[in-house]
């Protein structure tokens, strides 16, 4: 007969839901330490190439961990509702948004922001790309975009326009720079 866990108790012990497969299967080496009142936890994480340690709310989101605790505010919160995609950032290379992702869940992960893109003055390929093309205008999306089109680009989903548009339609663009978008992306992805 299986152990019956209280509902507060579960889901203090798990990190409640997590949105993203490969979040879902890291299992319990991912898993946070809960403190003994069973609302916050410590969990240890890279940031950026920055090993941090923090002690958190249990709800507290990735986004909110990055731009509250860590003051990295490049990832932007935009719809908070996972709808948009300005609050994206890769974790283990893999995009995810911010704004969906339980931060007590990433123990041990490597987390990338728009912040951890350039190397000192050099900036990153696609965000020349981006200056480039002109592909901003209010540049409010700009970074969950650029973010999105990296992991993109490291996914091999440039094959062609359409390609692209439809691996990136999770980032929207209020001001419409999609056709300069895919052009920024496609440029790096190409080497062009």
């Amino acid at each position: 007969m299986p152990t019956e866990l209280p509902r507060r108790t579960f889901i203090a012990a798990t990190g409640g839901v997590v949105a993203g497969s490969s979040l879902l299967a890291a299992g319990p080496a991912a898993a946070a330490e809960v403190a003994a009142d069973g609302t916050s936890s410590q969990v240890s994480l890279t940031v950026n190439g920055i090993r941090r340690t923090v002690t958190v709310d249990n709800r507290t989101s990735l986004l909110d961990l990055l731009r509250e605790h860590f003051a990295l505010t490049g990832t932007k919160k935009g719809c908070d509702a996972g709808a948009c995609g300005a609050c994206t950032v890769l974790v283990d290379g893999q995009r995810v948004n911010g704004c969906l992702t339980l931060a007590v869940r990433l123990g041990g992960t490597e987390v990338t922001t728009i912040e951890g893109l350039a190397r000192g003055e050099d900036l990153h390929p696609l965000q020349e790309a981006f200056i480039e093309q002109d592909a901003f205008q209010c540049g409010f999306c700009t970074p969950g975009q650029i973010m999105s089109g990296v992991g993109c680009i490291r996914e091999g989903h440039t094959g062609s326009p359409a390609e692209i548009r439809e691996w990136m339609s999770g980032n929207i663009c209020r001001c419409g720079c999609y056709v300069k978008i895919v052009k920024a992306v496609q440029q790096t992805a190409h080497g062009k």
